[in-house]
């Protein structure tokens, strides 16, 4: 954009400024960003009104990556098809090389995502004997997020009573840095059981050394 251009730019977003719109309504009906508007109208004297209802400005660069997300999941699907026995038996070693514990002695997995959660718990019970009254759900919740809430989804999703949750650790925000807060929070299994952990990680180890001797 030429500096004719910005001069206009300007001169509207004080324009509407001293109508009483607020800054990031200028932005987006200008499409310049918010420090811009700030820049240009700090001294411009306004009586705020309310915010203005926009019509979303046209985004190609979020559409294309919308389009792209929704072809490759299109893809993943068609590529992966319906999961064998043996498919399944290698995913859930494969996570649980990846968010599990590998200490000796207790499976510990932890995950904010309920779907991979979920997925977790229905790969162990299926592989493995488990004695469902030794699991033990323990949240990670940042704190003013409702605790209450949180335990009866997890519970829920993972089929475990609240009664084998333990003590939650709340976490306390750090109002500098600017980040999504996941509402109920991370989950994470704990299962004690020798034999049972040291299944699993045998199953790891399988799955790295067999994708070793085959890479291809």
């Amino acid at each position: 954009m030429g500096y004719r251009g910005k001069v206009d730019e300007r001169a509207r977003a004080r324009e509407l400024r001293a109508a009483g719109w607020t800054m990031p309504d200028i932005a987006s009906e200008l499409g310049v960003s918010r420090s811009s508007v700030s820049l240009w109208t700090r001294d411009v004297q306004v009586v705020m009104g309310p915010r203005r209802i926009l019509t979303p400005r046209p985004n190609r660069l979020r559409d294309r990556r919308l389009a792209e997300v929704a072809a490759m999941d299109d893809w993943a699907t068609d590529r992966l098809g319906p999961l064998s026995e043996q498919a399944f038996l290698a995913a859930g070693a494969a996570l649980y090389a990846g968010e599990g514990s590998k200490a000796d002695g207790t499976l510990v997995f932890a995950n904010s995502d309920p779907g991979i959660v979920a997925f977790y718990l229905r790969w162990l019970r299926h592989f493995f004997v488990i004695d469902e009254s030794r699991l033990r759900i323990a949240l990670y919740l940042h704190e003013g997020l409702d605790l209450d809430a949180a335990e009866e989804a997890w519970s829920q999703l993972t089929n475990v009573p609240r009664k084998q949750f333990t003590k939650p650790y709340r976490a306390v925000a750090n109002a500098s840095i600017r980040n999504n807060k996941h509402e109920h929070g991370c989950c994470r299994v704990v299962y004690s059981c020798s034999r049972t952990h040291r299944g699993v990680m045998g199953l790891v180890r399988a799955l790295l050394s067999s994708t070793e001797a085959n890479p291809g």
